[in-house]
């Protein structure tokens, strides 16, 4: 494939460029202390200390607080992350409606199917409430019923972004006479700060991960598919004590896809090897990218472009100040790769993507760093800075590394690569 705007991009300049790093040094994770004298990788998480009790009691004060500021009566989640986040209840989402209704005012109440109630009181640690529906009833009806008995005759319920239509279909249908509205300002001003046991957490996941690529990066052979590396990443984070979430891998051509090619790539020298990867801990997510060269000495324009991707990643990291907006963030990283001549914006050649997205128990949440987010950054927010330089018909060269915000400003979950003989610093 052609590439129109290449000819116009001064290699020569681009290697000479200096690549300033405008952030503090912090020590890298002992990597080589998670592996044994056999080569065999070692649990990380002995020292794990899980959210508490106390703190999701905390969370909930802090969202029924929210809920009397923004004069709404009640907040319902369905199951997945947020019902996780406030009562530590992991419960796969189904046909059969379960929800958690945190009200302005009183205790957690929970419906639940009647045959799943022992199952489902194993994990109880917050309220005490647990309302049943047999399989011939409607549990919309008695979610109308919880409503009542606390009290909330008229007024206004909060829905979590996630609570599917069918639910809030059936409970608007028994309960004509409340008013629903989103619950977006009380879940995301919740969930959007991290506490430093959330922030720790995160660390571990990183560690794990970064320790994951690492490993499996010394058993590169010549000929291995993309999901053999994969499969020796998602093994590894396992090992080391993670949850493996993903492991994508590509080589050669494919790292030009942000997200990968169909077309089966097999490892061959010089080839462009772009690992992005991550794993959770206590469900805290990790997510790093590292791009390298497999099995010889990269071309000047891999170094040009390795170069010029690490500048555009560090203008990210400066640009994170305390009180600053999300979108400046992305601005600086592709102000550096537009001035090298690519793009503009999000044509290709260049970084067709925001230039990160918002961390924690989710791998994406709020707080993405694009265009328009004028989200002030404040103490406790975590995001990713990955400005993908994308060449189609080359290759791609992505760094990605996590931060969360200080007092201080940013500090990296995991340190970025120092240059490209030396991606693990």
């Amino acid at each position: 494939m052609t590439i129109k705007r290449r000819d116009f991009i001064s290699l020569t300049a681009l290697a000479a460029a200096g690549v300033v790093s405008s952030f503090k040094s912090y020590p890298s994770v002992a990597i080589a202390q998670t592996v044994d004298s056999n080569n065999i990788l070692k649990s990380m998480t002995a020292d794990v200390v899980p959210i508490s009790v106390s703190e999701r009691e905390t969370r909930i004060a802090r969202a029924q607080r929210l809920l009397k500021e923004q004069k709404m009566d009640a907040l319902v989640l369905d199951c997945g992350t947020s019902l996780e986040y406030f009562t530590g209840i992991k419960w796969w989402p189904s046909e059969r409606t379960l929800v958690a209704v945190i009200p302005a005012k009183g205790e957690v109440a929970y419906v639940c199917p009647a045959f799943e109630e022992d199952r489902f009181r194993e994990q109880l640690s917050i309220g005490k409430k647990v309302f049943t529906w047999q399989e011939d009833e409607s549990p919309y009806k008695l979610i109308a019923n919880v409503f009542k008995n606390t009290g909330i005759i008229s007024g206004t319920i909060a829905i979590e972004e996630k609570l599917r239509f069918f639910i809030v279909d059936g409970i608007q249908k028994e309960a004509p006479h409340l008013n629903f509205v989103s619950g977006d300002p009380v879940t995301i001003p919740c969930r959007i700060i991290k506490s430093p046991v959330e922030i720790e957490l995160m660390q571990k996941a990183n560690d794990i991960t970064l320790a994951a690529i690492k490993s499996s990066v010394d058993k590169l052979k010549e000929g291995m598919s993309q999901d053999d590396l994969s499969n020796l990443i998602m093994a590894a984070q396992t090992e080391l004590g993670g949850n493996a979430d993903f492991a994508l891998c590509l080589f050669g051509l494919s790292s030009a896809f942000p997200h990968g090619s169909k077309k089966p790539q097999l490892l061959k020298k010089g080839d462009v090897v772009l690992m992005d990867c991550g794993c959770s801990v206590h469900g805290y997510s990790s997510d790093i990218t590292r791009t390298i060269v497999f099995g010889a000495e990269p071309t000047k324009r891999q170094v040009a472009i390795w170069n010029l991707e690490k500048q555009a990643q560090a203008a990210g990291f400066a640009a994170a100040k305390n009180g600053a907006t999300c979108e400046s963030v992305d601005a600086a990283s592709r102000k550096v790769i537009t001035d090298a001549g690519f793009g503009p914006e999000y044509k290709l050649p260049g970084l067709p993507h925001r230039t990160g997205h918002g961390i924690g128990m989710d791998g994406h949440e709020w707080g993405n760093i694009v265009k328009g987010n004028k989200k002030i950054l404040e103490p406790g927010m975590c995001f990713s800075i990955e400005p993908t330089i994308s060449i189609i018909g080359e290759f791609g060269i992505r760094f990605e590394d996590c931060v969360y915000m200080t007092q201080d400003g940013p500090k990296w979950f995991s340190q970025p690569s120092k240059s490209i003989q030396e991606p693990f610093g």
